[in-house]
């Protein structure tokens, strides 16, 4: 079943052309990531699709039998309504079926009461009190008689998610999700998505979500749509082999164009018997051979200071705001060309903590000790101070008219510019005009130009296109420096860090020596070891119980029986999957439905354990 269809679309603004002539189908149980570079129109896209905003040709067809849920990236709500009032009222179809079966109580006409009573059944409402709550709670929002407009940004955003899930919709479309999440909600909510029926469009940076989540890619390149089924991974290397194949047939092209050429440049007399056709497929040779390959990315050489020997030295620093501790005595030696991340859910103090070593904010004891040569870049999460009056250029002009790139390289503001890809027929755009991408990338560039030697990158990922990204981290990889990073981004951070401080809550921050795959493996590990600890302790309780025992019921020993036959059959399919996982031999979508099914079956594998003990006591 067809859930969107978007045929020959397009939309520009003023001579921006967004996208032109774009087509595409998402079908029931497709889980479909948007990519393609900032300023490509993902966001217009998007509201496009839901009405919000008008195409300039083209036709978009929803679904008229299916529910859909629309996450954007600038919810509204009324901010006179409760946490819990504003998710309830948003809920229509739940809410009206609990309305609706009060009123047929209250009228106690058993007709009304019965069609109410099925309506309830039919949408599983009788708990969507404990659901509301339970899904809040996944997403740090507890205080749910707390009033909307006192709420962050972020906690907005996850309000806006969670009224999107609680409508269990049968089409979710979300721009980017993982936004204002930390670690512990993404991997809730990527679980959540990977393991439901819902069908999923989204657009996300995220490329460990992307990959969890996705079974197709759509990329917008050069004003067409390409599909790709599969995961990330398999994504890069059809696109690597779609860019080549073009490659290959504009320089063909270009080849005959040369022999077409000279037969078109003969007089007209010459060729006045010449078939029509061959006239016609000139000009579209030699359209073919014009194309040109938009394969450009952002390219980063900017070359930071000198950097002497000492950089900067922490000296048992704490910092609490009130009975809230962020910082507890806190010592660290930063060395050149270490690359740091922090790693930590939200609220537990990251921002604070690069606040206080980037001196704008004083520590409530201990000190700090700077060396001379340090020159800090602070990209900070909140605070672009871009003016949304000026233009692209002048906001680079005011920091520099010259950039100097180092080894005796300079580059002009212009030229700068054009380096980061902004053309020079944009660079007099005013800063309103840009995408929210776009303006993350001016900031970037606003940072590197002062040439930085000790780099800090509060949250760098949010909004900048996976192109952007992945150009980034290669040149956070020979950047010469001291970097810090924060970021929600498990890929960038993996791939760019090679040691964390890991924010454990209450001041707590640990050093650990590894990237986030290292760590996510260490606590796997130690989690697997307290449960077995806890099984041990259980199976004792159950030995010392067993003296005095209770009977089964009838229903508990059928349960009994048919759990054990359970439990061996759960363990023989995940000895097989693992023997396939560590043969390496993966077929082209297998290895991702292969270790979600592993995931899958260790959970289940603990639950009926549980169960079996639970039992065996009254055996």
């Amino acid at each position: 079943m067809t859930y969107l269809q978007v045929e020959n679309l397009s939309k520009s603004y003023g001579n921006k052309s967004l996208f032109e002539d774009i087509s595409f189908v998402i079908n029931k149980g497709d889980k479909c990531a948007l990519i393609a570079k900032n300023g490509a129109g993902k966001t217009t896209l998007l509201n496009i699709i839901m009405e919000n905003d008008i195409a300039d040709e083209g036709k978009v067809s929803l679904n008229k039998e299916i529910s859909i849920a629309y996450l954007s990236q600038e919810p509204v709500f009324d901010g006179e309504n409760t946490v819990m009032e504003q998710v309830f009222n948003s809920s229509d179809k739940v809410a009206k079926a609990v309305k609706e079966y009060e009123e047929a109580m209250l009228s106690a006409d058993e007709k009304e009461i019965q069609k109410a009573v099925e309506t309830m059944d039919r949408l599983d409402a009788w708990d969507f009190e404990r659901e509301i709550k339970q899904i809040l709670t996944k997403l740090k929002i507890t205080d749910f008689d707390k009033k909307v407009s006192v709420l962050s940004g972020g906690q907005r955003k996850r309000l806006a998610l969670a009224n999107t899930l609680l409508n269990k919709p049968d089409f979710i479309i979300l721009d980017e999700p993982t936004n204002h999440l930390d670690f512990e909600m993404i991997t809730w909510l990527e679980e959540y998505l990977a393991k439901s029926d819902i069908t999923v469009f989204l657009v996300t940076h995220d490329r460990y979500f992307l990959d969890k989540v996705c079974n197709v890619i759509l990329e917008i390149d050069d004003n067409q749509v390409f599909k790709y089924k599969g995961d990330y991974a398999y994504y890069l290397r059809k696109r690597a082999e779609r860019i080549e194949n073009m490659s290959a047939n504009i320089e063909k092209a270009k080849n005959l164009l040369r022999t077409e050429a000279k037969w078109m440049s003969r007089q007209p007399q010459a060729r006045a018997t010449k078939a029509k056709y061959r006239i016609d497929n000139f000009y579209k040779i030699k359209e073919k051979a014009s194309k040109k390959i938009d394969n450009q990315s952002v390219s980063i050489d900017v070359e930071g200071k000198r950097l002497g020997k000492k950089i900067i030295d922490v000296y048992n620093i704490s910092k609490s705001y009130g009975n809230l501790k962020l910082i507890d005595d806190f010592s660290y030696k930063f060395v050149k060309g270490e690359r740091i991340g922090i790693f930590g859910n939200n609220g537990v103090g990251k921002s604070t903590f690069l606040n206080v070593i980037t001196n704008k904010l004083a520590p409530d004891s201990g000190y700090l000790e700077m060396g001379q040569t340090v020159s800090i870049g602070y990209f900070e999460q909140s605070a672009m101070n871009l003016q949304d009056d000026k233009r692209l250029i002048d906001v680079i002009k005011d920091i520099a008219e010259v950039i100097s790139l180092g080894k005796n390289r300079e580059m002009t503001a212009g030229q700068f510019a054009e380096y980061f890809l902004f053309p020079r027929d944009m660079q007099y755009n005013y800063v309103s005009t840009l995408s929210g991408g776009e303006k993350r990338r001016l900031y970037l560039m606003t940072v590197l130009m002062k040439n930085p030697n000790f780099l800090i990158l509060d949250e760098p990922t949010n909004d900048l296109d996976i192109m952007t990204l992945n150009v980034l981290e290669e040149y956070l990889l020979g950047f010469g420096g001291t970097v810090i990073i924060v970021s929600h981004d498990r890929y960038f951070i993996d791939k760019v860090a090679e040691t964390l401080f890991v924010f454990e809550g209450n001041g707590k921050i640990k050093h650990f020596p590894g990237n986030y795959s290292a760590y996510s493996q260490f606590i796997s590990e130690k989690e697997k070891e307290q449960k077995k600890e806890v099984k041990k302790s259980q199976v004792k309780e159950a030995k010392v119980k067993k003296e005095n025992p209770q009977k089964l019921s009838y229903k508990e020993k059928v349960e009994f029986e048919g759990l054990e036959k359970e439990l061996e059959d759960l363990a023989n399919e995940k000895k097989i999957i693992e023997d396939y996982l560590n043969a390496g031999n993966f077929e082209d979508g297998l290895l991702e439905k292969k270790s979600k099914r592993l995931s899958e079956l260790e959970d289940l594998l603990d639950e009926k354990e549980m169960r079996w003990l639970e039992l065996s006591e009254k055996v």
